[in-house]
């Protein structure tokens, strides 16, 4: 996975349960909610530098859970598979309500 605040913020949706409540929130602050460390510091009273250490840490711990289990390449994969699904059948299937139902379900999914 590149390194993009998006990708984190899925590595945080899927394994953030497994972080301490402090590494969570840490994560959940600047990835999410765009805190700078600086800014985390002086509302947790913690260091800056204490801070960089949480989210270093704590990204590690998430990526190493990612290439033990591959949950987020594999939903990632999953959601390519079913929009490709999706465009293929409503290339095949009627404008008609029927074709538009099956294409709101399938939406759904995503």
């Amino acid at each position: 996975m590149d390194e993009t605040p998006l990708d984190r913020s899925l590595l945080l949706d899927f394994y953030g349960e497994l972080l301490t409540a402090k590494q969570r929130t840490a994560c959940e602050l600047h990835w999410n909610e765009d805190l700078s460390p600086a800014e985390i510091a002086q509302q947790s009273g913690l260091t800056r530098q204490g801070v960089w250490d949480i989210l270093r840490r704590a990204e590690a711990a998430l990526r190493e859970y990612e290439a033990k289990t591959g949950l987020v390449r594999r939903y990632m994969e999953r959601r390519e598979e079913i929009a490709a699904i999706r465009r293929d059948l409503a290339a095949l299937l009627p404008e008609d309500e029927r074709g538009r139902d099956i294409l709101a379900r399938l939406e759904e999914l995503l």
